[in-house]
């Protein structure tokens, strides 16, 4: 579990590069790119690497933005074979954009009713 802290972790550092300097292409690329490994490593790993991103996210030094943290697991669930998915959404009053991530049309990483608020603009 430590490594996939430490894996979490890392990721939350590349994904926070992309929007530090502002390049939100760069983002959406890298997570676009990223496939799916072709057979889950474990049967639990939804669980595991949503819970190593939360521990990740406590030792952080900043505060974490939805789609840094969003892209960073879909990254990590791809790897351990997990066809999850980065949602993007808005609503329009008052405006705001959420990030998300889906597992088989299931929220993993937020509320369950997360859809319910946002219209998704895109599913990566």
């Amino acid at each position: 579990m430590s490594f996939l802290v430490l894996r979490a972790y890392c990721m939350l550092i590349l994904f926070d590069s992309y929007l530090a300097r502002r390049n939100f292409a760069a983002l959406y690329a890298a997570v676009r790119k990223r496939t799916c490994a072709k057979e889950r490593r474990c049967p639990d790993a939804v669980e595991r690497v949503c819970s190593a991103v939360d521990i990740a996210s406590i030792w952080y030094w900043k505060e974490i933005l939805c789609l840094q943290r969003s892209a960073a697991t879909v990254s990590l669930l791809r790897a351990y074979g997990v066809p999850a998915q980065l949602v993007l959404g808005a609503q329009t009053m008052p405006f705001k954009a959420h990030a998300w991530v889906e597992v088989e049309s299931r929220v993993v990483n937020d509320r369950s009713y997360t859809p319910e608020i946002y219209a998704v603009l895109d599913r990566i």
